[in-house]
């Protein structure tokens, strides 16, 4: 509950009338703003304001962005307005990370110049460079102090100490391969796996990493699959890890779950890895292109249009059909799920967490503007209050779409 706002009472009615809006979506529920600023393409968006459930008229749904055109951005959603513009940059932005709680935006380049920002003013803390191309980065928030996860087109693997970007380790994963990064929910793993190749995917004791011994390599080790091509941890098991690869003569894509442990003996950590399960895919579908894991038990995956939800053994328990053109981007949160796609729609659903396995429930359709003017949506993201999708527009260029849900005041 937030903090002198209302009693228990007076916030579970505001929040149960919020999470009703939010399931049946009707028109009168939330507020649509069409967002423009942006001269280029926006590559990638993220939350900076805190995800928070506030009803004394407060809250705030405040979105970071960076884009082709060389600049990184903030927007109050709810206002439809931009907060504040960085100088033009020497190079296109092409992703970005944000600290909520410290108010810090993160971004990158194409030519692997990293710097932070003070998400309040757009001023400029820190930068540092890779030296060579990366859009591959992930937070870490330990108790040594925040950290900076970055890996680049060499195939190293950077540990940064925020906000000053210092160096704390530097670890070559693969050489001179594109490294791709994923961070279990406690922080305390790093799953990391080549692009376009053969070679096994690893993972990191992540305090190898920001904590490294004089002479002595990270602790790692490799899952026993070849030709990864999607991963993702489960959202509410600390250490479970599932892996999308073929199978040991490439003919057929697999699903398989491990476990992770950490076993200290003497005076060396040792990582244990125990394959939970594995499944293959139907022949008849699609390859995958999207992949999440919204609870220890199931897995979600965006193949082509269609949505379907898995149980870790290979049972399929729902397909969703709701989309007329392919899915390009998917949120997962406790409370639901939202894709967006090429049809100029974002598609709603509902977690029913009443049986033994939780049900997924379509609601609604959310809408874009106009075909004529736009080719779809390229990107979708949520908080408790409000979901903000990137309308992809002719010429180049992009707007934000936000849908911000009308709250009861306590």
């Amino acid at each position: 509950m937030v903090l002198s706002t209302q009693t228990w009472k007076q916030y579970y009615l505001c929040r149960s009338e919020l999470e009703f809006r939010v399931e049946s979506g009707r028109p009168e529920d939330f507020t649509c703003k069409a967002i423009d600023g942006h001269t280029g393409q926006i590559d990638q968006l993220a939350y900076i304001s805190t995800n928070e459930y506030r009803f004394d008229g407060r809250e705030k749904s405040v979105v970071c962005t960076v884009s082709t055109d060389c600049t990184v951005r903030a927007w109050d959603l709810r206002e439809g307005t931009e907060i504040w513009s960085s100088p033009v940059q020497p190079a296109s932005l092409v992703n970005l990370v944000t600290y909520p709680q410290q108010q810090l935006v993160v971004t990158v380049d194409t030519q692997g110049l990293i710097k932070v920002w003070n998400a309040e003013t757009g001023c400029e803390c820190a930068s540092f460079s890779l030296l060579t191309y990366s859009s591959v980065m992930e937070t870490c928030d330990h108790p040594q102090g925040l950290f900076l996860l970055a890996a680049c087109a060499e195939g190293n693997l950077y540990a940064l100490m925020m906000p000053q970007l210092q160096v704390v380790s530097k670890v070559t994963v693969f050489p001179h391969s594109s490294v791709n990064l994923v961070v279990s929910p406690d922080q305390l793993w790093v799953f990391a796996s080549a692009q376009d190749s053969d070679l096994g995917p690893k993972v990191f004791y992540t305090q190898s990493l920001l904590e490294p011994l004089e002479d002595e390599p990270p602790i790692c080790t490799t899952l026993p699959v070849r030709l990864s091509s999607r991963a993702c941890w489960a959202s509410d098991e600390a250490a479970r890890l599932i892996v999308m690869h073929r199978n040991d003569n490439g003919t057929q894509l697999v699903v398989t779950t491990f476990e992770l442990k950490a076993e200290k003996f003497r005076a060396r950590t040792n990582i244990l890895v125990q394959q939970m399960t594995s499944f293959p895919l139907p022949d008849a579908m699609m390859p995958p292109h999207l992949m999440k894991g919204p609870s220890s038990q199931l897995i979600l995956l965006a193949s082509g249009s269609e949505l379907l939800l898995f149980t870790i053994h290979g049972l399929q328990l729902a397909a969703f059909q709701d989309h007329q053109q392919p899915i390009t981007s998917l949120w997962v949160d406790p409370t639901r799920v939202i894709t967006s796609s090429l049809d100029l729609s974002l598609r709603i659903y509902v977690w029913n967490k009443e049986n033994k396995f939780p049900v997924l429930k379509s609601c609604y359709h959310l809408l874009g503007g106009s075909h004529r003017w736009a080719s779809g949506f390229i990107h979708v993201k949520s908080d408790s209050m409000s979901i903000v999708g990137v309308e992809a527009r002719s010429m180049g260029t992009s707007i934000l779409r936000s849908y911000c849900f009308k709250v009861q005041r306590s």
